[in-house]
């Protein structure tokens, strides 16, 4: 399939003008025209050195590419010592919220413990009744007991049964209770074994991260910090949890980072700048003005030759700063269409 893209050449459009209502054996020389084969994929341009100049090209490489990602986050908590209770300590958060169901979870872990005691108790109770009740039925059968003491062993026993019971089901509503809690906890971003057991001077981050960007970072990683407070002033950090909940709205996903804060600088509600060194290793990319996309497809030109375009599907990565990660479609050394590449769209797809 053929068509023009260029037209008439103005020398030519003048020599109709002249020639209007006259009548000539002869027609005019047409200009050359852009030939495009094969469903748009292949396009020919004239040999027109002023129009090939427009389209300029550059070569596919393969290279390690790294890159710098940048996140708000602000101090959501922090620990500190408490002169109360040593075996204790205490985290400051920024939010009231969270305050409230971290200390309501505190106190589902001290009546747990307390009930979990009190089972314990009513256990041995309800066992030592067992044994009275055995030995009572053993009296009775050998003639030395009577009926009536058979009679209230069982009753002693039921009831310590049922007492028992009651504590069970009390230490069932606990840690129903608490899951509530620990899932506010864990939805804010924090591990609520953690907020139990942390050490004085931690801090933590919470920073929001888009979906489209989470697999680039990793638990265990570290990362860079920077304070409103302290300019110029950078502090490293760790990442100790991905979130594992996409917040509907926005999109976002949650990373917590832990901070070590022993000149005790940071306080909860500061704001800071998180910056994430991520490579894509050794790969395969592009200029990102190389790419054009149709109907959710993403494709190149190549440059074949001097004057002829080739269209090829691509299937892109991440992009990395001015350049885009290609999976497949192109091999090292292609020359893509860096400049022109929207006009070459446009001839191909007929737009």
């Amino acid at each position: 399939m053929t068509k023009t893209a260029f037209g008439l050449s103005i020398a030519s459009i003048a020599w109709l003008a002249m020639s209007c209502g006259q009548h000539h054996e002869n027609k005019p020389a047409t200009a050359a025209k852009t030939v495009v084969e094969d469903s748009g994929r292949t396009i020919k341009l004239p040999p027109d050195s002023l129009t090939l100049h427009f389209f300029k090209t550059q070569e596919t490489t393969q290279s390690d590419l790294n890159a710098e990602l940048m996140a708000p986050a602000h101090v959501a908590a922090t620990v500190v010592r408490s002169n109360e209770n040593t075996a204790q300590n205490i985290v400051l958060f920024d939010n009231p919220d969270i305050t409230a169901s971290y200390t309501e979870m505190l106190q589902h872990i001290i009546n747990i413990r307390e009930k979990g005691n009190i089972i314990r108790q009513k256990k041995a109770i309800a066992a030592q009744k067992q044994i009275e009740l055995d030995r009572f039925r053993d009296l009775a059968e050998h003639g030395a007991g009577t009926g009536k003491d058979v009679s209230d062993a069982k009753t002693d026993l039921i009831s310590a049964q049922t007492d028992m019971a009651i504590a069970e089901t009390d230490l069932a509503n606990e840690k129903t209770s608490i899951i509530e809690h620990e899932s506010k906890l864990k939805l804010a971003g924090f591990d609520p074994q953690s907020l139990v057991t942390a050490k004085a001077d931690k801090t933590w981050l919470i920073c929001e991260m888009p979906e489209n960007q989470i697999t680039k970072v990793k638990e265990g990683s570290s990362c860079n910090l920077q304070f409103n407070s302290y300019p110029g002033e950078t502090f490293t950090g760790v990442i100790e949890n991905v979130g594992e909940v996409v917040d509907n709205i926005t999109r976002m996903v949650k990373l917590r980072i832990a901070v070590a804060d022993v000149q005790h600088k940071l306080r909860a509600g500061m704001y800071a700048t998180v910056k994430f060194g991520v490579s894509e290793g050794n790969t395969l990319s592009v200029p990102r003005s190389a790419v054009v996309t149709v109907q959710g497809k993403n494709y190149v030109f190549v440059k074949t030759n001097d004057h002829t375009f080739v269209r090829r599907e691509v299937m892109t990565g991440a992009q990395v700063g001015d350049r885009m990660v290609v999976l497949t479609g192109v091999q090292p050394g292609d020359n893509v269409v860096t400049d022109g590449s929207m006009q070459l769209k446009g001839i191909s797809f007929g737009y």
